[in-house]
């Protein structure tokens, strides 16, 4: 997958958690954690963004970890959603499915980063 279509499919997923995120019930609990969600979903395509103008290697690589990290969080958040029965697991498959590959697709980014980096 080249840097482009990343970017695109990053914005994307970004773009279906604040759907997911304006879907949710008016309660404090889905409030609180669609707002941690809606924030780190955001961030995963923010973050890759900023890794592809990186200064230098060791700066994508940073940036590229942060992006990692944030995709894995929207798991949490989505598990807690489904865990505490705000959102019913069939409505989170999918997008959980992109979150696990964002992970799969940064996680061997930055393996591949740092072995060219060395």
């Amino acid at each position: 997958m080249n840097e482009n279509e990343l970017k695109k499919r990053t914005k994307q997923f970004g773009l279906r958690v604040i759907r997911l995120v304006e879907s949710l019930p008016n309660a404090q609990t889905a409030r609180t954690i669609g707002n941690q969600l809606l924030r780190s979903g955001m961030s995963v395509g923010a973050n890759y963004r900023a890794a592809c103008r990186g200064r230098s290697k060791a700066d994508f690589i940073a940036k590229a970890g942060i992006s990692l990290e944030e995709a894995d969080e929207c798991l949490y958040w989505m598990e807690m959603l489904q865990e505490a029965g705000i959102v019913p697991a069939e409505k989170l498959k999918d997008l959980m499915r992109e979150a696990d590959e964002l992970v799969a697709i940064f996680t061997a980014s930055i393996k591949t980063a740092k072995a060219n980096f060395k």
